[in-house]
């Protein structure tokens, strides 16, 4: 099969952008031919290079010609489509859609429903924009990099391709990482016939050399900022005098002063801040700790740590609701605390310190749940399931029987 992935990198590197990276690899181990065209945020440098964007992020010809190009040089079976904000933009549908190639849209975040992506303001969860024809809202709050201008461009790529039933019609199927998700996206009018369920994978950490040990500590991994919850699981600390060894791995905007916090109540003897972390080292956090705390107070698209952790065979302490409850079942892969309540946390984080054999077992359960549904071979089959589909699909629309 031959598989065209078109993706915007962001101008950090994330997690969708080594998803990309991890279902490319996954598809050329198969014996599949695979050509990822990217392009990058970071070429938006000037003025200009802004304003063109703005257009661009609504539809962009040059983009629509790029790929058609693409198209007619590659023949692809089927165009897997991960993030076309801004610079691609939705015209690359048409262009898919005039060579009569099947399109398949991983849905990495909420895009096509907030002007945020993260359905989150004023770090609460926030459904104002879902299912309106016009985001007035997003615009109104400045919902998008705190720009009114910005949010009104890409409240008028999603008026814009609402009207035209882009969504509806020129995509054949959509990849959704969790249920939670695929109700959220059905509420923003995507068709709900058209959208599969199949989560992220990771690689088995059991093939790195892992040098294990029991280590008495707590553990975080991901972004230090407010909509990782790392606040709500610091004031677990701050307001309920836990002394239980934790470790931070990460950075971001809340880092420095998170940091200075923590040194001024006296815990940085409790607390440690590791910084960035490569991946190994991440395993090696992960294969040593007693649990991970995933306290996220948006709704998480899917949560990819979480699942890092469950092939470490390591319970998670997570938030609740949304897709942290979906993938984290409640006293049998971790346990689940309320959403943004410190105190909440602080006991369950006592609990499970003192529990020992309890989050052992819950270990080998969330071991379980990674062989059952993260694997490698589990995606690829999915995946492939869904790329047959849509060709299947295409084909008898052309030639019906």
């Amino acid at each position: 099969m031959k598989v065209l992935l078109l993706h915007n990198r962001y101008q950090y590197a994330g997690g969708e952008d080594s998803v990309v990276q991890a279902e490319k690899a996954l598809l050329e181990e198969k014996g599949h031919q695979v050509v990822l065209n990217e392009v990058g945020n970071d070429e938006i440098v000037s003025i200009e290079d802004r304003i063109n964007a703005a257009f661009s992020a609504i539809y962009s010809s040059a983009s629509k010609h790029y790929v058609s190009k693409i198209i007619d040089h590659f023949c692809p079976d089927v165009v897997h489509i991960h993030n076309f904000f801004p610079l691609l933009s939705p015209s690359v549908y048409d262009a898919c859609e005039n060579a009569n190639v099947p399109v398949v849209q991983t849905l990495h975040n909420y895009r096509l429903g907030c002007p945020n992506a993260m359905l989150f303001r004023n770090n609460t969860a926030c459904e104002d924009c879902l299912g309106k024809r016009i985001a007035w809202s997003g615009i109104l709050h400045a919902c998008y990099r705190g720009s009114h201008l910005q949010s009104a461009v890409v409240a008028a790529m999603l008026a814009v391709h609402g009207q035209r039933g882009t969504w509806q019609k020129s995509v054949d199927a959509y990849i959704s990482l969790t249920a939670f998700q695929k109700a959220k996206m059905v509420q923003a009018g995507l068709p709900r016939e058209k959208i599969y369920i199949k989560p992220n994978y990771i690689f088995d950490p059991q093939s790195l050399n892992i040098t294990r040990s029991n280590g008495e500590y707590a553990l975080f991994v991901g972004r230090i900022s407010p909509e990782k919850g790392i606040s709500t699981l610091l004031d677990a600390y701050l307001q309920n005098s836990l002394h239980i060894p934790l470790k931070i791995a990460g950075i971001g905007p809340q880092l420095e002063n998170l940091r200075a916090s923590i040194q001024s109540a006296g815990l940085d003897n409790v607390i440690q801040f590791l910084g960035q972390q490569d991946k190994l080292a991440v395993m090696q956090l992960m294969h040593n700790a007693k649990f991970l705390i995933f306290p996220s107070i948006w709704y998480e698209t899917f949560g990819l740590t979480m699942v890092e952790a469950f092939a470490c065979s390591l319970p998670v302490l997570a938030s609740g609701w949304g897709s942290m409850a979906e993938i984290v079942e409640n006293n049998v892969t971790g346990l689940h605390f309320q959403s943004g309540n410190s105190t909440d946390l602080a006991n369950k984080i006592k609990w499970a310190f003192e529990h020992p054999e309890e989050m052992i077992c819950m270990g080998k359960n969330a071991r379980s749940a990674y062989e059952a549904r993260y694997t490698p071979e589990n995606n690829y089959q999915q995946l492939i399931a869904i790329y047959q589909a849509v060709i299947d699909k295409k084909r008898r629309f052309f030639f019906p029987e």
